[in-house]
Parts: C-alpha cells; structure tokens; sequence
C-alpha cells in the first residue's frame, strides 16, 4: 500500500523545473491544454512558466479546426444558434442569428459580448460567409477585455467595423475616392491601425473616442509608395492547359517589423474531377515596411529572420522557428482558404 501511494505522489510532485521542460517541447496548444489537465499542482505551475506561443490552430472551411503539428481535426461546439467566422488568437468568433455578435475563449470559457452588426452586413454575412474577412486587435483580450476589436467585411469595397464593447462604428470604404476606396487586409502594428489598399498602398486609420466612447475612424492617410518591385511569375506548374494568374496580399508582424506577404496563385483551365482544385500556389514574395521616410516605402526581403510565417484570408502570425516547434525557419505555411468551395483546403499546402 505504502508503495501505491509512493507511486501515485510522484508525477504531482514533479517539479516545475522539470514541468517547464516538457512545455517546452509542447508546441500544441492541445497538447499543452491536456497537460495542464493532469492534476491540479502540474495546472498552477504550468501558468508560471515563459513559453513561447504555441503554434496555431488553422481554421478549416467547414468550421473545424486543424491543430499543428500533430494534424488532428478538433471540433469545437457553436453556442446555441452561432456560427464561427474565425478567431483571435485563443478567442472564436461567433455570429447569433439575430446579428449579434460575440467572442468566446474555449479553454477558459470566458465570454466577450459584441455589439449588433448593422443589419444589412449581418445579411450578406448569413448568406456569404466569404464576406467576412478578418478580426484585428491592438492588444491581446486575456489583458484588455475592454479592447477595441476591428472586422473587415469584404462586400462591394469594404467595410471596416470597429467594436468598443458597449459600442461599435463602421465605415464605408466606398464613400472614399481612389486609392483609398477598397481594403484588401488589416492589422494593428505598434498600436496603430493599418489597412492594405489597391496598388499595395498601405494606409494609416486615426482613431479616435468621442464623448460616447464610440469609436470612430477620423482620417485615413496614405503612407507608402509602390513596392520597388514585382512578383516575377515563375515558370508554369501545368504542363497542359492556359494558366493565368491571381495575387493575394496578406500584412503580417514579424519581430517588431510589418511585412506585406504576396501570394501567386496560378490557374488553369485543365479538366479534372474537380475544376475547382486546379489551382496552385506558384510564388512568394515579402516586403518590408520602411516607415523611417516620407513617404514610407515597400522593401523586398529575402528573409525573415529566423521566424516561420502563417499566411490566411481570416489571419497571419508569426513564429519563432527551432527544434521545438518542427518548422523550418524562412518558410511561410499556408492554406486553400481563397475559395470557399474548394474540395480539399489543403490540396496547395
């Protein structure tokens, strides 16, 4: 009996030195969770230790979720009558049937209430979940819960819509003119707003809260040149078949850098069982922010400096590379998530 009870003491007692050292080669959030459900001591110490972000669970078309690098399929279920547009870091999106909105940590079980969306963006989201295109924030939510929370909502030209909970705002990219009339992408970078427009000009959104703490986008500036260079199409993947090409643009912070990933997808006219996969990703490229003139200007660059990038419609992070996470560093992950009505979303993985 005493050799039982020896024997059950011991993975409790084990210590957090030690404890540390696994978490450390724990790069799966899974994995991590299950670990801190062993036991209520291995749970208090795991909260203690400095890791770094484990790596992220990527957003399937169906609504699942595919966690790295192990490959399993975790499905997560809606509240009620929601359904999930995406995530925030650890943080789900939801959309209610009656448009409103909310933001829910599954491990914590903690619950952000959004304001409504306006009604007919609340529609076309109902019905085109290709609409809705991204969340930003300036800060993470587990330590700000009051947060502003920004969407990007993809119909004619763009929607930015800004969430202060109890309040929210959005404005119209439409009712602007040239450049400044369509957002292709948006991220917080050094606290400030920042939204990718036509001809890769990038744009600066002043923020500012009036008397009724409502958020509201007071002048948006353009502050970059074009990219000193192209994309140069490479040699075409299909032997058979007219290929033309699409570009996808992605903004992305990497090591206290804001980087503009481009992304070649070529297509063809190829007949397969399923013409909608015929498609591939044919090149990458990657350029530097230089907000140091006026006005700023795109840098290519040919690295990024020992991190691996995530690129996706819904969003991009950064990660350092190393043995620990399995990823090479200078390599940028990506999925099929262009086309809503792709068979495989990993098919150009």
């Amino acid at each position: 009996m005493m050799k039982k009870e020896a024997r059950s003491l011991f993975w409790p007692d084990l210590q957090p030195e030690l404890l540390g050292l696994v978490l450390l080669r724990l790069p799966s959030l899974a994995d991590r969770v299950r670990l801190r459900a062993v036991c209520r001591p291995w749970r208090s110490n795991a909260r203690l230790q400095p890791l770094p972000s484990p790596l992220p669970w990527l957003t399937l078309l169906n609504g699942t979720f595919l966690s790295i690098p192990d490959g399993e399929i975790i499905r997560m279920p809606a509240p009620g009558d929601a359904f999930c547009f995406g995530s925030i870091d650890s943080w789900l999106f939801f959309v209610h049937s009656d448009g409103g909105c909310s933001l829910v940590n599954p491990f914590s079980k903690a619950t952000l209430d959004l304001p409504k969306l306006p009604i007919k963006w609340f529609e076309a989201i109902r019905r085109f979940g290709s609409t809705f295109q991204k969340l930003v924030v300036p800060s993470p939510l587990e330590s700000s819960p009051g947060s502003l929370v920004a969407a990007l909502i993809l119909d004619n030209c763009g929607t930015i819509h800004m969430y202060r909970p109890p309040m929210a705002t959005y404005l119209p990219l439409w009712r602007n003119q040239g450049l400044y009339d369509y957002v292709s992408d948006t991220t917080f970078f050094k606290e400030k707003f920042y939204g990718l427009g036509i001809q890769d000009v990038l744009m600066t959104f002043e923020l500012n809260f009036g008397a009724d703490s409502k958020p509201r986008i007071s002048c948006i500036k353009c502050i970059t040149k074009y990219p000193t260079r192209r994309v140069i199409l490479p040699k075409p993947l299909y032997s058979s078949g007219k290929s033309s090409y699409m570009e996808t643009k992605y903004l992305v912070e990497c090591c206290g850098r804001l980087l503009m990933v481009k992304r070649m997808i070529e297509f063809t006219d190829t007949t397969r069982e399923h013409p909608l996969d015929c498609d591939r990703t044919a090149a990458f490229e990657v350029f530097e922010a230089d907000l140091s003139t006026k006005p700023g200007q795109w840098r290519c660059r040919t690295t990024s400096g020992g991190q691996v990038l995530f690129v996706g419609k819904h969003y991009s992070k950064s990660f350092p590379a190393g043995e620990s996470t399995g990823f090479q560093e200078d390599c940028i992950y990506f999925m099929c998530d262009y086309r809503n009505d792709a068979v495989d979303p990993l098919h150009d993985s």
